[in-house]
């Protein structure tokens, strides 16, 4: 019987809001001389394969995890504004009492980017604002790591957009200050002396009665506790070795430990999950997954107590970090799913349309073949397909999946 498989939800949409969906389109606009990358660095960013994504002045910085055990750096940098292009944006946001409120309340108004723009002040990045850099070899412009970024911030925009203001040089702070003096200076030039030191700083506008009556009787929300810190989490040392034949060795269970740390953190963080659902050797692929890139000698260790040899536990790292559950099954036992032949010649279709020859494409149980490239492209039980490439050591997930196989033939 298949044994059940861990469905990721698919993401189909970055950018929700009206000015995250700007910045998404700012991005595909830049790429269109060379769309290609943009499926597989939507799949990157689905996959989580970004790490460490900051957003600064005039610039994101984050880690993407590629084929390569080391990680790319990719910088995405973004036109700073100068004092005169600020003094627009506040007198944008201060027009209206509105503007200011909804920007509190995470909201950007539509008008505020439009009146800075008749100030000849355009906001929102256009694509040629757009300076994306990667570490990584491909040539493309933007490559699939720094799109994966880009589609994350848009995330990041929706959620916040005082991150917009950011890239553009000035925090909150700074922002909420600058339209505060140009409300005052509105109201000052009116000759309202006495209300202008009011609107200088934040007023407590009040509740009415009747608001106060409806919020007496709604249940008050539950407390929002503050969730950890993003550190890793420290493991005090073992004095020594517990006694010899009764447990492992202090290094091992050090090792243990850190493990429950690090997903007990992510549990909380609503990350991940507690792992409780995986077999053995799909516990042992996650394990060996956060070793990659790390310090010489942990992966060959594990892979000793594990008795596999350093390479076939190196597959099963990569094999997780592309998919998962499912790239795991895939590399060991193969598909243990079954998949609708329609959903096969669909991909097979999309294959020929991307420029593959009919003859080159073999239809097998769960998988189209590429005759003459020792390669497999399997649909997953999550509607995702994956490439498995036949190594001399055995099958391995070469790259993150797609939701279309033609992204899994470019290189």
């Amino acid at each position: 019987m298949a044994r059940p498989l861990s469905r990721t939800p698919r993401r189909t949409i970055f950018g929700s809001t009206w000015w995250g969906r700007a910045w998404v389109e700012a991005l595909e606009h830049r790429a269109r001389l060379d769309p290609n990358r943009l499926p597989r660095g939507r799949s990157y960013a689905r996959w989580n394969m970004v790490s460490r994504l900051a957003v600064d002045r005039g610039e994101v910085r984050a880690a993407v995890q590629g084929s390569r055990a080391q990680p790319y750096v990719v910088r995405v940098r973004v036109r700073q504004f100068g004092d005169d292009e600020w003094e627009q944006v506040f007198a944008a946001i201060a027009s209206r009492a509105a503007n200011a409120a909804a920007l509190l309340d995470g909201e950007l108004e539509p008008g505020v980017a439009e009146a800075a723009a008749a100030a000849g002040v355009d906001l929102l990045p256009g694509a040629g604002e757009l300076q994306p850099r990667c570490s990584c070899p491909d040539w493309a412009d933007p490559c699939k790591h720094s799109a994966a970024v880009c589609y994350l911030v848009a995330d990041q925009l929706d959620t916040d957009p005082f991150a917009l203001f950011l890239l553009r040089g000035r925090d909150r702070e700074q922002v909420m200050a600058g339209v505060r003096h140009q409300r005052a200076g509105a109201v000052a030039s009116s000759g309202d002396l006495a209300s202008s030191s009011h609107l200088a700083r934040p007023v407590d506008a009040g509740v009415s009665a009747r608001a106060a009556f409806d919020q007496a009787r709604v249940r008050p929300p539950l407390p929002v506790f503050s969730r950890p810190p993003h550190e890793v989490p420290h493991v005090p040392p073992l004095a020594s070795d517990p006694p010899s034949g009764l447990a492992p060795p202090a290094a091992d269970l050090m090792a243990v430990a850190l493990d429950a740390s690090h997903r007990a953190r992510e549990l909380l963080w609503g990350d991940g999950s507690s792992g409780l659902e995986l077999n053995e050797e799909e516990d042992l692929a996650r394990r060996a997954a956060g070793m990659l890139g790390g310090r010489d000698g942990d992966l060959e260790r594990l892979a000793a107590r594990a008795g596999l040899r350093p390479r076939q536990l190196g597959r099963l790292a990569v094999a997780w970090r592309h998919g998962g559950q499912v790239a795991v099954a895939l590399v060991t036992t193969g598909p243990t799913w079954t998949v609708a032949e329609e959903l096969l010649h669909a991909g097979r279709a999309q294959l020929i349309e991307a420029g593959v020859p009919a003859a080159k494409i073999k239809l097998e149980p769960g998988a189209l073949t590429l005759v003459g490239q020792r390669a497999r492209l399997c649909s997953g039980p999550d509607g995702q397909w994956y490439r498995v490439e036949r190594k001399a050591a055995g099958a391995e997930v070469t790259r993150p999946p797609s939701d279309d196989p033609a992204d899994l033939i470019v290189d």
